[in-house]
């Protein structure tokens, strides 16, 4: 891990509700989403902007007097529900969201950790993992991490190795992959009587603000079919509803402790994606922490944004290849100009077959297999390639993995 300009580790944190008239709670009903967007969002629009009239709703945070971690954790403690956001491949972000864990615990050792990277049905997997019944690559081959999911699991490995030493509860807020292929294929109201058992008993359609936000996303996509708006929406509505009902039920399971709510920041922002779903549900108190660097900060974003330590992992050794999966392994399709396995004597539409003398049925078991080699460490492939007379042949290379 290489951390850069370290003093940053204890962050910069602006209580956006005390932007927002010194509020220290969440407001549940976001403004409008005019409001929110605009530079200008708390200045009435008919009013003289020539010079010659005072503004008095603009808002200055000194920077240099910014609160820490030491002055928000106490904050947080007085919430049943935590939620804070993330970009997915930001390691920092990740840091960020260890650290106020670590802080929470070590306050109140009675949470458990909400994760929108693990899917419902595999909870039983997780609990497994964190009871030390299952290692590591178990819980990845197990709850397909890299087919589910997809970012690198050394990302996340910080946070799930502590919750596995505190035993800490880890609880999978996702819906299934299939079920929202599903519902983006047909739209809810296509499901049959036995798919909509799986959904939450309700979702809520009466937040403007939020698909007004989902509009302006899609149509960023030029690409996508106007008509296919609707069933855009669904998914999302899916998505966000399944989470918040399976975070309300554990805290209604268990109103004496909290959870530390952890998913992308546009699953939090304003509150409209997971948390005001969550205390619909459920009357709990309850906080949003965003990362701050990406975001136009305006009142009624979250409760706190902070700033994060600007972080990397370290490199990664890769082969070089474009892979997909095939029906007899993982075919290579593509080969990078760099790539050390090309140099070895790998092919284009040869298929991995073996990887360091282990089976390779998927792409995950590759990513698995390869997760903290470095580059210049030796691997070992084993690729079937057709022959020209004899059918597929079995051939095996040895090389040192590059660093892309």
């Amino acid at each position: 891990m290489t951390i850069k300009n370290s003093n940053l580790w204890l962050s910069f944190v602006l209580i956006t509700a005390a932007l927002a008239a010194c509020s220290e709670e969440h407001q549940s009903s976001p403004m409008p989403v005019t409001q929110n967007h605009g530079h200008q969002a708390d200045v009435d629009a008919q009013a003289p902007h020539d010079g010659g009239e005072s503004i008095q709703s603009s808002v200055v945070v000194d920077l240099k007097k910014a609160p820490g971690l030491d002055e928000m954790i106490p904050k947080l403690l007085s919430k049943q529900l935590i939620s804070v956001g993330e970009t997915h491949t930001n390691y920092g972000h990740h840091l960020n969201q260890l650290e106020i864990i670590r802080r929470i615990y070590k306050e109140f050792p009675g949470i458990a950790i909400g994760m929108e990277m693990f899917q419902q049905p595999y909870q039983s997997q997780l609990d497994a993992f964190i009871k030390g019944d299952l290692s590591e690559r178990q819980l990845l081959e197990e709850s397909g991490w890299y087919k589910r999911w997809g970012y690198d699991y050394r990302l996340y490995r910080p946070l799930l190795d502590f919750a596995q030493k505190n035993h800490i509860p880890v609880v999978a807020l996702n819906i299934s992959t299939e079920m929202k292929e599903r519902v983006s294929e047909v739209g809810l109201d296509g499901l049959g009587e036995e798919e909509r058992q799986q959904l939450p008993a309700e979702i809520d359609r009466s937040d403007n603000a939020y698909e007004q936000r989902l509009r302006e996303i899609y149509e960023q996509h030029p690409q996508m079919k106007k008509e296919n708006f609707d069933r855009f929406v669904d998914v999302q509505l899916l998505w966000d509803e399944s989470m918040a009902a399976q975070a309300a039920a554990w805290l209604q399971a268990h109103p004496a402790k909290k959870m530390v709510l952890l998913a992308g920041t546009g699953h939090l922002i304003f509150g409209s994606g997971i948390p005001d779903r969550v205390t619909r549900r459920t009357p709990v108190e309850s906080a949003i922490v965003l990362p701050a660097d990406g975001l136009e900060v305006t009142r009624e974003i979250a409760d706190f944004v902070i700033y994060p330590p600007i972080a990397t992992l370290p490199g990664a050794g890769l082969m070089g290849l474009f892979l997909e999966d095939a029906d007899n392994g993982v075919k290579i399709s593509g080969l990078g100009s760099n790539s050390s396995a090309a140099k070895a004597g790998v092919k284009q539409d040869d298929v991995i077959q073996m990887l360091n003398g282990k089976k390779i049925v998927t792409l995950g078991d590759i990513k698995i297999e390869l997760l903290d080699k470095p580059p210049g460490e030796e691997v070992s492939l084993g690729v079937s390639r057709k022959g020209m007379l004899w059918g597929d042949e079995m051939q095996e290379f040895t090389f040192e993995l590059g660093g892309f």
